[in-house]
């Protein structure tokens, strides 16, 4: 593992409308998930209106959640939030992968597969998908766990155009194979429905991403999905077919989820005309911040724990 970048997040979500409105609860989940690759520096959340509560829960996915209530009506909604953390990357991984699974197909054990269950579960068999998907299997030749998984994951980065798209909602994964193109939150469900068509286990990631260089990283300046599967010996892995990235580097996990409906990054209500909104504007900026620019009593605690 190489040595930590340390990161700033700055994620703004403002909600337009034309006159005052009431608003609902709203569950935020913006604070990235700590781990042995991330460690949470300091955080802020600024929102406006002020809610009369804010608390913190843990989903059952152990994801962080604010929940905010309100009391005033406005024409504005806002949430601001900053975090800063240590993230750990690993540019070239090299997974640890037990012997029985190195190779596809393969079955997991009983107990891992009694946890997984709904990690292997589809909304419903599609042929167009189960063909596209065993199409890899050739491509990856030796017929290896890892080599078939890489080849999807630039198989998407290459043959699809991704496209940002506002508006809510996924396509189905039929739909992005046939439409070649789709956003990060689409190539993200059609490759967790075309490798759990192929028995493995695999769960929707939102967070954010860090762009040291645009010209070639895409998804940018917004929040960011890709997908996690988890392989025996080697946990639950990160793949990102938007960018063709395997393993954590540039990639900061918020949230996880069975299904992207479980991972959303901002959700809530409002009372008001139907005509009302106007509109969503989403900020999302990550920057480097120098690794000297921590203080001594911060390196020392990086030190311990590391």
């Amino acid at each position: 593992m190489s040595g930590p970048r340390r990161l700033t997040v700055r994620h703004k979500s403002t909600y337009r409308y034309s006159s005052p409105v009431s608003f609902g609860e709203h569950r935020m989940m913006f604070r990235p998930r700590s781990g042995h690759d991330l460690r949470l520096v300091a955080s802020r959340l600024s929102i406006t209106p002020q809610p009369v509560r804010l608390h913190w829960l843990h989903d059952v996915f152990d994801n962080s959640v604010a929940v905010a209530t309100f009391a005033d009506d406005a024409s504005q909604l806002q949430f601001d939030s900053t975090v800063t953390l240590e993230h750990h990357e690993v540019p070239s991984p090299e997974y640890a992968i037990e012997p029985y699974a190195a190779s596809w197909p393969f079955a997991y054990t009983n107990e891992e597969a009694a946890d997984l269950v709904n990690a292997r579960s589809r909304r419903g068999p599609d042929a167009v998908v189960d063909a596209w998907a065993r199409s890899f299997v050739a491509r990856a030749g030796d017929r290896s766990t890892m080599g078939l998984l890489r080849a999807m994951t630039t198989g998407i980065n290459g043959e699809f155009r991704y496209v940002r798209r506002e508006e809510k909602g996924v396509y189905r994964p039929a739909d992005t194979l046939s439409r070649r193109s789709g956003s990060c939150r689409d190539f993200a469900v059609l490759m967790i429905d075309a490798v759990r068509s192929l028995g493995l286990a695999a769960r929707f990631v939102s967070g954010y991403l860090f762009v040291p260089d645009r010209a070639a990283i895409q998804g940018g300046g917004a929040t960011h999905a890709w997908l996690q599967i988890f392989l025996p010996g080697a946990g639950w892995v990160d793949f990102d077919p938007t960018n063709s990235i395997i393993g954590n580097q540039h990639l900061i996990r918020v949230a996880v989820g069975w299904d992207q409906h479980q991972a959303l990054p901002l959700w809530g209500t409002w009372t008001g005309a139907p005509d009302s909104f106007r509109g969503l504007d989403v900020e999302v900026n990550v920057t480097e911040d120098p690794i000297e620019s921590l203080c001594e009593g911060c390196r020392n605690e990086t030190a311990r724990w590391l």
